[in-house]
């Protein structure tokens, strides 16, 4: 019967602590660039103008969707120095996963303003309103609330490919385990603990985001 020894993770366990901050640090910078990325593009998809609407669909997204997150990473952090750039790991991990996951965000904003009631436009124009102060007033406030699940599944799945920035040496949860791991090869126990981490930040994040999504209900802003 194999028998688990945890103690080097009860003896490094300010190490996975500290990696565990900048795991949530790289996360909620990378959300940050995601969701202005991610509302800019989104919003020029739905411009009237083609060549906008190309570069921002055609181009951008599918080109950071079908290509894997990894990759990207790999290209900012290995990459840029052939061109004399020279870049932090940390700036770079955030990079690399904001424009990711704003490619995904893009999907989100835009569906989520489509699937406003074109007459509330109309109507708003009607008032003499503006397109852009119709769509800051009236279609983004009850767009925003029907964000709120995709954009939480979406900062989920931000949280869990985190994992990655650890290859381009940023001293996250996942990086900081393998250092224990180099010293006491004790690698199951140090991935369940790094597991557990990873299962305690995404069940509060959907706790908190669950929480955000009933307000904004309760607030009246979507029928």
């Amino acid at each position: 019967m194999v028998q688990l020894d945890f103690s080097p993770v009860f003896a490094n366990w300010s190490d996975l602590f500290h990696g565990a901050l900048v795991t949530i640090e790289v996360t909620l910078c990378a959300l940050l660039v995601s969701c202005v990325l991610g509302t800019l593009i989104g919003l020029s998809r739905l411009d009237s103008k083609k060549p906008v609407r190309y570069f921002a669909g055609n181009t951008y997204v599918v080109l950071i969707r079908g290509t894997p997150l990894l990759v990207q990473l790999f290209i900012l952090y290995f990459g840029l120095p052939y061109f004399n750039i020279l870049l932090p790991a940390f700036v770079c991990g955030v990079i690399g996963m904001g424009c990711y996951s704003a490619a995904y965000v893009s999907e989100i904003v835009r569906g989520s303003i489509r699937s406003v009631d074109k007459g509330q436009m109309e109507a708003a124009r009607s008032m003499g309103m503006s397109s852009a102060q119709a769509m800051r007033m009236i279609i983004l406030p009850q767009a925003l609330v029907r964000m709120v699940p995709p954009l939480g599944n979406e900062f989920i799945a931000l949280t869990k490919n985190s994992a990655l920035v650890s290859l381009v040496t940023i001293n996250d949860v996942m990086h900081e385990g393998q250092k224990i791991i180099s010293v006491s090869y004790a690698s199951l126990e140090v991935y369940i603990a790094i597991a557990a981490i990873y299962l305690v930040l995404t069940s509060v994040s959907m706790t908190l985001l669950n929480r955000l999504e009933n307000k904004l209900r309760s607030g009246g802003m979507v029928q």
